[in-house]
């Protein structure tokens, strides 16, 4: 395994931002954190866990994520030292309401939640734009979780916060969005009743951003914008509010502060890119350790590999945090690459599971578009089954694919598929998708089971969906392959200024696709392809079976299924 430590930070800016190749801070494909010499390489989450928000039980730290309307949603995530972290459990088994959510309904459901610990119960907050604010809990954090309890229908209100102050009294802290409410660059307050389930009385916005100064940030002075993503807190007699302002990819860290939780608040940046290349940071959560060190953990969006996870050093400075590094003391961090881990016993190295040899059912790596029929998928004799479902051919379409966040900048996913269809139409293969998407696999056809390489280039209106044609199949199985690496291209520039050169660029992520027929021997199937980022999420990769509309499988009385033996990432 090749250490980041050994490599200096220009060339590990390099690795992570301009497009890594394979191997680097990485083993067997996947991005391992921990350098092994008392020193962690950001991101310490390479996979898409957007909006992260953490909270530390004893030695114990818990993260959850956003997760829109893949299902299982709110991925848990655990950790000892912020570092290595592994995934124990999802909150949410189903995203209500479930008919709705039988459908794809890219970038709803699930946004930006909250965890907290509170009278032996973990506690989820989290928000659906166009239903409201809903709560569920748990005594253990692997579950099982409650059903999702409605605390508040305030339309548009995202980004809950919860907080219980010292005399036990309950508030509600949100954001909003613009989509839905008409308004934004907004935080509000409600207070909670006492069992937490349901906002109180009248709503108060206790920071209107866009009527407060602009703030100090590494390009000069700014408005506050698109201010959202509250966290609320409290130290030493003062309400702490952290918000991301700026936009997600050019923005900044902001505090808010005041002596009454209903303010009047005064903010400042307390940290920005600065001179670095990590856009953002956006939001996301303070923790401290049980020995009292500060940290920040945020997330940085890396376009087509999604918003992961960077871990930051923290300190307080005259009643303000400064967040990351600030090497000319003037109270605004900057982001860090490297730095040493956090002051706690020695964890052994952990990453989120990606292989699955489907021995005892599926991993909790994965998951489907959309809340799933109860035979999509199953595990019989180790193979993983997935039904052919009818759907269609645009893969953005479909929440038939089940799929998993990428699992590093550079890597190999691999599968052995065995495919049984009954009629024709019936197709099934390993898919990289996001807005666009492309899949090798194999299709029944009239002249029998062909391999092909299918795909959408571009999310546009107009733009076809295309194929490349291998070989009519005269076995019952093959072997299939994607391998992927980071690439950088110019974008146009933001409609604000001024702005920081990161937003002038934009990760892809460029995949060959490859079958072979006895495992050894790979052919490449199409030319390379581009993938983007979904909808508030990165591109995904994964596996899926289905019954093409507008082809006889599609209404069909009986459908078939494919069969998957194992999945490796590698390099």
């Amino acid at each position: 395994m090749l250490r980041t430590s050994s490599l200096s930070l220009a060339v590990l800016a390099a690795c992570l931002i301009a497009g890594a190749s394979a191997g680097v801070g990485a083993g067997e494909g996947r991005w391992i954190p921990d350098q092994g010499d008392g020193t962690y390489s950001n991101p310490v989450l390479a996979g898409d866990y957007s909006d992260p928000d953490a909270v530390r039980v004893g030695d114990d730290f818990y993260l959850v994520s956003s997760s829109f309307t893949d299902v299982p949603g709110l991925p848990i995530l655990h950790s000892r030292d912020l570092v290595n972290w592994t995934l124990i459990g999802h909150a949410l088994g189903r995203v209500p309401p479930d008919d709705h959510y039988r459908t794809a309904r890219r970038g709803g459901g699930v946004w930006a939640p909250a965890i907290r610990y509170r009278d032996g119960r973990f506690v989820i907050y989290y928000p659906d734009p166009d239903r409201g604010i809903f709560m569920v809990s748990a005594t253990d954090p692997k579950g099982p979780w409650s059903e999702p309890v409605l605390v508040d229908s305030t339309t548009g209100a995202i980004d809950p916060a919860p907080f219980w102050d010292d005399d036990g009294t309950g508030w509600l802290a949100y954001a909003f969005a613009k989509s839905r409410a008409g308004k934004a660059n907004l935080i509000a307050l409600k207070r909670l009743n006492a069992a937490g389930t349901r906002t109180e009385g009248p709503e108060r916005i206790v920071i209107d951003a866009g009527r407060m100064p602009k703030v100090a940030t590494s390009l000069g002075p700014r408005p506050w914008q698109t201010t959202e993503g509250p966290k609320l807190y409290k130290r030493d007699g003062w309400y702490y509010v952290f918000v991301p302002s700026g936009s997600v990819k050019g923005g900044w860290q902001g505090v808010f502060r005041s002596r009454r939780i209903t303010g009047p608040y005064e903010g400042r940046n307390v940290m920005d890119q600065g001179g670095t290349a990590i856009n953002g940071p956006h939001q996301g959560a303070w923790v401290d350790t049980p020995g009292g060190e500060d940290w920040f953990l945020h997330f940085q969006d890396r376009d087509a590999y999604g918003r992961i996870v960077h871990l930051q050093p923290m300190r307080w400075k005259d009643g303000w945090p400064v967040i990351g590094m600030d090497n000319d003391g003037d109270g605004r961090g900057e982001p860090v690459l490297v730095h040493r881990k956090p002051g706690v016993a020695t964890q052994p190295v952990a990453a989120p599971v990606a292989d699955d040899a489907f021995d005892q059912g599926y991993s909790l790596a994965w998951q489907f578009g959309s809340n799933p029929g109860s035979d999509w998928a199953s595990v019989e004799d180790g193979w993983l089954r997935l039904k052919s479902v009818t759907g269609s051919a645009d893969l953005y379409e479909t929440g038939a694919v089940l799929s998993q966040k990428l699992p590093g900048p550079a890597f190999c996913a691999s599968t052995l598929m065995r495919f049984a269809p009954l009629r024709v139409g019936e197709r099934a293969g390993l898919a990289v998708h996001g807005v666009n998407f492309a899949w090798i696999g194999l299709e029944n056809r009239a002249e029998g089971i062909r391999v092909v390489q299918v795909r959408k280039d571009d999310e546009r209106p107009g733009i076809p969906i295309t194929e490349t044609a291998g070989p009519v199949l005269k076995q019952d199985r093959v072997w299939l392959r994607a391998c992927a690496r980071p690439v950088m291209v110019d974008v146009p520039p933001p409609d604000f200024a001024p702005y920081w050169p990161s937003m002038l660029r934009d990760t892809r992520m460029a995949v060959r696709f490859a079958y072979s027929l006895d495992g050894m021997r790979y052919e490449e199937l199409g030319s390379t392809f581009e993938a983007r980022q979904g909808r508030w999420v990165g591109a995904q990769i994964g596996l899926f079976a289905q019954a093409a509309i507008g082809t006889p499988a599609a209404v069909a009385t009986s459908v078939g299924y494919a069969q998957y033996d194992w999945w490796k990432i590698g390099e």
